[in-house]
């Protein structure tokens, strides 16, 4: 269940196995999020980073797609319960690969003022925050008032909100700069809040100093130590500083789906404990991969939350149900660290690859490729090429468009 990073290369890894495969998401399409931040900067289009899920499976023929959301796992009957549907789906193997939300910590409140980036409807309604907030300041100008920029807040300093800052400066220095609202870029704040001692806590010390340096000098405020203590429709409260009219955007923390409360064991963000071969105790019939899954190394430390670590669980989950079949044995999870990285703005990155530590361009080249090379679609790739093409070096940027706004939002989402 489920058609993430793990879901997805379960299923296609499943291709040739002497097996049928259903897959299960409440949504059509497979979401590269990595680069969802860039749809919410409006350097790429929605359509840029999603494919559907059925045009990825479509050459396996004993393999189905169900559009639906599961709401309960019988693990005894070994059946799921899709919402508004009476017949549950039965299964004599169960790979869950359902994901993760972002988590604010108790404060349920703060979510339609602070929208985080899990989906593309997220993607699009911070995209919406950020525009807004110009046109807002464009208004003011028309109007006779001061031609002041917003403040934009993005809490959390992890690769996400790093590269978020990156790309927010960066659509105002250049994107929005180009469009000649009238409003000075150089007016405009962007705050990365991070709660810990260093950005980019999962880095080491020397790419964490270079990111905080970089953004710094691009015009982001990096402050750590500092956490968020309220979210109000007028203000938020950032340690000892109160920021009025700030457009908050959240990049803080993860919160697992609902449904792996529902297999037992869990840790406290309500990852699954699973056993070393990826399925749950007591249920050996049941997998549980990607961020879903609360997986450690032969270290016994929880390995991160990341499109590299869901991708092999979702292979090797899939060559366990194979071995299983088979009436052979499993092996344990073994994750292939290959490196992380994290982009810094239009042309730099930082790179960890091994022992190996990597800054600026030749960092940015690196993520560049990676990332390509691992967008699922020919399509897509090329669409992704283009518009990076005319953001970066034509110095045109992406569409900058306001969709409307649906009920029920009144600070405005994304129609559906």
């Amino acid at each position: 269940m489920g058609a993430g990073f793990a879901g997805l290369f379960a299923a296609r890894a499943l291709a040739r196995a002497p097996v049928g495969v259903t897959v299960i998401d409440r949504t059509n399409h497979h979401l590269f999020q990595p680069l969802l931040y860039q749809v919410a900067s409006a350097v790429l289009s929605p359509e840029d980073i999603a494919i559907p899920i059925r045009a990825v499976l479509r050459r396996q023929a004993r393999t189905r797609v169900l559009l639906g959301e599961v709401t309960r796992v019988d693990l005894d009957r070994r059946t799921v319960q899709l919402a508004q549907e009476a017949t549950p789906v039965p299964y004599d193997y169960l790979i869950l690969a359902t994901g993760t939300r972002h988590a604010y910590f108790g404060h349920s409140d703060w979510e339609p003022l602070a929208p985080g980036l899990k989906t593309l409807s997220d993607a699009l309604r911070m995209r919406r925050r950020i525009l807004e907030a110009y046109e807002a300041g464009v208004r003011s100008r028309a109007l006779g008032g001061e031609a002041r920029g917003p403040v934009f807040v993005i809490v959390g300093g992890g690769p996400t909100g790093v590269e978020l800052a990156g790309a927010v400066v960066s659509m105002v220095r250049h994107s929005l700069a180009r469009d000649r609202l009238g409003v000075d870029p150089d007016r405009t704040r962007v705050v990365l809040a991070e709660a810990g001692p260093r950005i980019l806590a999962s880095f080491s010390p020397v790419l964490s100093a270079y990111a905080a340096q970089y953004l710094g000098r691009l015009g982001v405020e990096v402050r750590v130590d500092c956490r968020v203590t309220q979210i109000a429709a007028d203000h938020v409260q950032l340690a000892d500083e109160r920021i009025a009219g700030a457009v908050v955007l959240w990049a803080a923390g993860n919160e697992a789906s609902p449904l792996g409360r529902q297999l037992g064991a869990t840790d406290a963000h309500g990852r699954v404990q699973v056993l070393p071969d990826l399925s749950v105790h007591g249920h050996r019939e049941v997998f549980v991969a990607g961020d879903l899954a609360a997986a450690a190394d032969p270290w016994g430390i929880v390995l991160p939350q990341v499109a590299p670590v869901a991708t092999q669980q979702g292979r090797h989950a899939a060559a366990m149900v194979v071995r299983r079949v088979q009436g052979r044995p499993t092996v344990p999870f073994r994750f292939h660290n290959r490196g992380q990285m994290a982009t810094l703005g239009r042309s730099a990155a930082v790179a960890q690859i091994g022992r190996a530590r990597i800054t600026g361009p030749m960092g940015w080249l690196i993520w560049l490729l990676v990332h390509i090379t691992a967008l699922i679609g020919f399509q897509n790739r090329i669409l992704v090429l283009v518009r990076w093409a005319a953001a970066y070096w034509a110095d045109q940027p992406g569409a900058r468009i306001l969709f409307e706004t649906a009920d029920g939002d009144p600070r405005g989402g994304p129609s559906s």
